[in-house]
């Protein structure tokens, strides 16, 4: 890799938007992000790309996170892109990666990590990858509800990323029914090796989504996007037996999606919060 050269994009952003900026850039091919020290209420978020990235691309990217986290669009004040030369950047932050403990029973941690507490389950995730490293708040809302509510039987994941939440049940319930799906094919394809990574080869992956054909299941989890998950809510209720967990949903959205499920007839639920984000279950 020190013959490699990569490409590295700094956005100056103002500090609220930090989260979605990071999401953007990810979304828009970035192999890793990294903040810079915060100044005035501004900071730079520096991405890096093994190729020139597309200036459009990234603008668009930038345009969508921010109207879906409801921030103005000068949220994101400059983009400089400049190349970067002979820098192993990406080993270096894998090197810096430690475990995270995320509920009372989970630690996820990178594969070379040694975790001591015999009485954790841990979930391997190779750093690095474009879905993240299962750490955001989103994830953690459905870990605590799949701890506290899933009692065996069958589980899907809607949405699956990086295969984290199919994992971490799989690993509780080995002989549960456990299917995962995302729209990604690349997603796909990283949550099937993390998966061979945790031995957890039990698990159905597939690329597409909930539609009328979908197996109903005891358990979902649609840890998605408000936008994504509205128009798709009478589907997830209509394949679920149990319970219906629904994620990645901003507190400022919670009546966008509540008042669909009271359209829908469902008017028993709870909302569980972690930061700026919320947990549904139904």
């Amino acid at each position: 890799m020190n013959n490699k050269s990569w490409y590295a994009l700094d956005v100056l952003i103002e500090s609220p938007s930090c989260e979605a900026v990071e999401y953007a850039l990810m979304e828009a091919g970035a192999s890793g992000v990294e903040e810079g020290k915060e100044e005035n209420g501004l900071l730079t978020v520096t991405a890096y790309f093994d190729v020139a990235p597309e200036r459009e691309k990234i603008r668009d990217e930038l345009l969508d996170a921010l109207t879906i986290y409801n921030l103005p669009s000068s949220s994101a004040r400059d983009m400089t892109l400049r190349e970067v030369e002979n820098k192993d950047w990406l080993g270096e932050w894998k090197a810096n990666w430690k475990p995270v403990a995320v509920g009372e029973n989970f630690v996820i941690a990178p594969p070379w990590s040694e975790i001591d507490d015999e009485n954790k389950i841990v979930i391997r995730i190779e750093p690095g990858m474009a879905f993240g490293t299962g750490t955001h708040e989103t994830t953690k809302l459905c870990l605590a509800e799949i701890e506290k509510h899933f009692k065996g039987g069958s589980f899907l994941d809607v949405g699956t990323g990086t295969g984290i939440l199919a994992i971490a049940t799989a690993k509780i319930f080995p002989s549960s029914r456990i299917d995962a799906c995302d729209t990604d094919a690349e997603a796909i394809e990283i949550a099937r090796e993390n998966a061979v990574l945790n031995n957890t080869p039990q698990i159905n992956f597939s690329v597409g989504s909930i539609d009328e054909t979908t197996s109903s299941a005891d358990f979902i989890c649609a840890n998605l996007t408000a936008d994504v998950i509205v128009p798709i809510l009478h589907l997830l209720i209509g394949a679920t037996c149990g319970r219906l967990v629904l994620s990645g949903i901003l507190a400022i959205q919670e009546d966008w999606v509540t008042s669909r499920l009271y359209e829908l007839g469902i008017n028993q639920f709870q909302i569980e919060h972690d930061g700026e984000w919320i947990a549904i279950t139904i």
